[in-house]
């Protein structure tokens, strides 16, 4: 039973303000099992960073996460749409109104930040005026490297994974979009995009890029997001010693996950290209989860379902 707040992180603004120089935003749906360590790893994590001030969207979760997050941590600013509106529209509203002088650090309720690394971030981005976006090495619970930097999605790459399979595709740049060669993670790496757990965008680019795209409920909004900050001559790098542990895998496991997976992915392509080179897309990525739903699997069973018929935005 929690019966008392947390300590607040250093430099945080007065209760009421709406200007820091780094705005944590994040987005919560029954988080109430993850949030406690969130919070507790996020003070030591803003230090050094300056004034900051943390605001978090909870989607109607049904766990008690807000309570959670009031008892806990007073001194974040919580809102409360009363309904879920997904992860894009709840970003969206999490910096709504919100002034960040240095950057805004969109973290997921289930990522661990390490001490200082916020700071790390903020300055990488400060060094380079050309930078958009800064990420963290994320870690799995074990402390192994997680292969978080991504390729720009392409038929070519739709293709070579289906033919190949996500990690041997993955070995030719033009075939596979993750990245997974260990040695490509050092410090000041670049990339097209990133998984979305923990991304620190500039100032720069939120003032370029504005809003995130609320037609994508969930997946495909970092990529089109990081795409679009690329769009506007901005870049992603890299930084080796800031860190984040962050367990994910759940869309492995969940039909509902994965059909949203394997339909933004569709629409993300449409929405850059065009109809007709979307047409192309999403029949590759459709006879891919078709032969893996051959082989008896119900995550991809689902997904081409949802492709045909598109996802069911309730939560599964």
């Amino acid at each position: 039973m929690v019966n008392r707040a947390l300590p607040e992180p250093p430099g945080l603004v007065a209760p009421g303000a709406t200007e820091a120089d780094v705005v944590t935003a994040v987005v919560t749906y029954n988080s109430a099992d993850t949030i406690e360590a969130f919070l507790t790893a996020l003070g030591p994590a803003l230090a050094g960073v300056g004034s900051c001030l943390v605001v978090c969207v909870d989607n109607a979760s049904s766990d008690g996460t807000p309570e959670l997050i009031r008892t806990l941590a007073p001194w974040v600013v919580l809102r409360e749409p009363g309904r879920n509106l997904g992860y894009a529209a709840g970003i969206n509203l999490a910096l709504e109104g919100t002034l960040s002088r240095r950057g805004v650090y969109v973290l997921n309720p289930d990522a661990i930040p390490s001490v200082g690394s916020v700071r790390l971030l903020a300055d990488a981005a400060a060094r380079d005026p050309s930078l958009g976006i800064a990420v963290p090495r994320v870690v799995d619970r074990a402390g192994r490297l997680k292969f978080s930097l991504r390729r720009e999605p392409t038929v070519l790459r739709a293709l070579g994974e289906a033919v190949l399979g996500g990690h041997r595709a993955a070995r030719f740049p033009a075939l596979g979009d993750q990245i997974r060669d260990p040695s490509h993670y050092v410090d000041g790496a670049t990339a097209d995009w990133a998984t979305g757990a923990a991304l620190f965008i500039t100032t720069e680019a939120v003032r370029r890029v504005g809003a995130w795209d609320e037609s994508f409920f969930l997946y495909s909004e970092e990529t089109d997001y990081a795409l679009r900050v690329r769009d506007a001559g901005l870049g992603l790098r890299f930084v080796a010693g800031a860190e984040v542990a962050h367990p994910g895998g759940q869309m492995e496991q969940s039909p509902w996950l994965w059909s949203l997976v394997a339909v933004n992915r569709t629409r993300l392509y449409r929405k850059r290209h065009g109809r007709v080179r979307g047409a192309f897309f999403w029949l590759v990525v459709f006879f891919n989860e078709v032969a893996r739903a051959a082989m008896g699997r119900p995550t991809h069973r689902a997904a081409v379902k949802a492709l045909l018929v598109g996802p069911d935005r309730r939560r599964g």
